[in-house]
C-alpha cells in the first residue's frame, strides 16, 4: 500500500469517525425506510417496480444495497446489480438533511471498493438536473455519451 492511499484511507476513516457513520448491507426489515428514503430523494416510485422482491431478487443474484446509517437511522443508500458484464449503479442518494457534509463521498469510495471487486465495468443513470449528482459522478471519472438515448420499456405489452 502507497503512503497516499494510506492517507486516503485514514482520511475516509476520519470522516467516517467525523460524522459518525456506519455502513452495512441492507436487510428485508430495512425496504419501508429505505423506501421513505428513495422517495423523499425522488429515486422511489411505483413505475419503477422497486419492491423488497425485487431487492432480494437482485441480492441473491450477486447484487449489493448499502445503507449509510447515522443514528440508527437511513440517510443514505446504494443499490448495486450486475449482468456478469458490467455493474449497474442505482438509487445512489443521501438524505436531504445530510446532503453538503462530504456523506457522498464516503458513499462513492465504498461503492467503487465494492465495484472493484467484481472488475465489471459500471454503468449509471442520473436525471440531467440534478447537478450534485452529475458533478460527484465527474469527479469520480463517469463520462456521458452525447451520441446514446436512454430507452425504456417501463411495462411489456399485453
Amino acid at each position: 500500500m502507497t503512503l497516499c492511499n494510506l492517507g486516503h484511507i485514514q482520511n475516509y476513516e476520519l470522516m467516517k469517525e467525523k460524522n459518525k457513520i456506519s455502513l452495512r448491507n441492507y436487510t428485508p426489515e430495512d425496504f419501508d425506510e429505505v423506501m421513505n428514503l428513495w422517495k423523499l430523494t425522488g429515486m422511489g416510485g411505483a413505475e419503477r417496480n422497486d419492491d423488497n422482491e425485487v431487492i432480494m431478487r437482485t441480492l441473491k443474484a450477486g447484487g449489493k444495497l448499502i445503507l449509510m446509517i447515522k443514528k440508527n437511522k437511513i440517510i443514505g443508500t446504494v443499490w448495486l446489480t450486475h449482468d456478469n458484464r458490467r455493474t449497474f449503479l442505482h438509487h445512489f442518494g443521501i438524505h436531504p438533511d445530510f446532503q453538503g457534509q462530504g456523506l457522498s463521498k464516503i458513499l462513492m469510495d465504498e461503492t467503487l471498493k465494492e465495484i472493484k471487486k467484481t472488475g465489471f465495468q459500471v454503468k449509471l443513470e442520473v436525471h440531467k438536473e440534478n447537478l450534485k449528482a452529475l458533478s460527484l459522478y465527474r469527479k469520480y471519472g463517469f463520462i456521458y455519451f452525447s451520441d446514446y438515448e436512454l430507452m425504456m420499456l417501463r411495462k411489456l405489452p399485453d
